[in-house]
């Protein structure tokens, strides 16, 4: 890029992005310092809803990342910005781990089982009967429903783990109502964060490892785009896409000396 064109917002995914399989990505480290000397605003964006942005701070820390809480951007929050946005300070059926819950109560909601004005599913380890069945027949009565992120699967220590798409899935077969997904690739979540960023489309780049989220997104958003190969999606997967990154690199540290 030439240095008249450098995007000054950036919006960068997490996993396969900047940690993988528990560590963090070689150059992941002097990326961000890049960023911050730079003065360039930023933001990393990911659709996992399970933690706090406090949460994710410390276990980016633990990988070597120094990421604070106000430099994340989950699914969870975006929901909560959504929700907030739609219907102020309104009432919730929640399922879902401390990211969704507290998402929600920092925007000013409530939660509640009797008549809200919307049943929320994030990811959890800890699915309920109980709690599915509720949320049924809340949707059935007309509480809307919305789900913080679409993947169907999570990494798990022996395979992958059901994800917030597939119990999603679960309620829609049983009440015939579709989800609104607010996480990537909803362009909403990178349109929210350039408001916070103060930025705006013409002058930001997405960075993610996955071209049916991340870059979808992006595109979606009128963003640069940037796939880099140190997760998901191989190079070869993105050929038969309707849809291109802008560039294709190989990993984060590729990108450093253009900030």
């Amino acid at each position: 890029m030439h240095a008249t064109n450098l995007p000054q917002s950036w919006l960068c995914d997490m996993d396969g992005v900047l940690v993988s399989d528990g560590r963090m990505v070689a150059g992941a480290d002097r990326f961000l310092a890049r960023l911050r000397e730079a003065n360039r605003s930023f933001l990393v964006l990911t659709n996992n809803s399970f933690l706090t942005p406090e949460g994710l701070s410390e276990r980016l820390s633990a990988m070597g990342l120094d990421v604070a809480p106000g430099e994340l951007w989950t699914s969870a929050m975006a929901t909560a910005r959504f929700v907030q946005s739609q219907h102020p300070n309104g009432t919730a059926f929640v399922i879902g781990e401390a990211g969704v819950h507290e998402a929600l109560r920092a925007v000013g909601y409530t939660e509640s089982d009797q008549s809200p004005q919307y049943v929320v599913l994030g990811e959890t380890q800890d699915y309920s009967f109980d709690e599915f069945a509720t949320a049924i027949g809340l949707i059935e009565r007309g509480s809307r429903f919305v789900a913080t992120n679409p993947e169907p699967t999570g990494p798990g220590a022996t395979g992958s783990l059901p994800g917030c798409g597939a119990m999603a899935r679960l309620i829609e077969s049983a009440t015939g109502v579709k989800p609104y997904f607010v996480g990537k690739p909803n362009p909403i979540m990178i349109r929210e964060a350039l408001r916070i960023l103060d930025g705006h489309s013409k002058s930001a780049v997405m960075v993610g490892d996955r071209m049916e989220t991340d870059i979808l997104a992006g595109v979606e958003a009128g963003l640069t785009t940037i796939l880099v190969l140190s997760g998901v999606t191989q190079e070869n997967e993105t050929r038969h896409l309707p849809y291109r990154p802008t560039r294709i690199v190989d990993s984060i540290a590729d990108l450093i000396d253009e900030i």
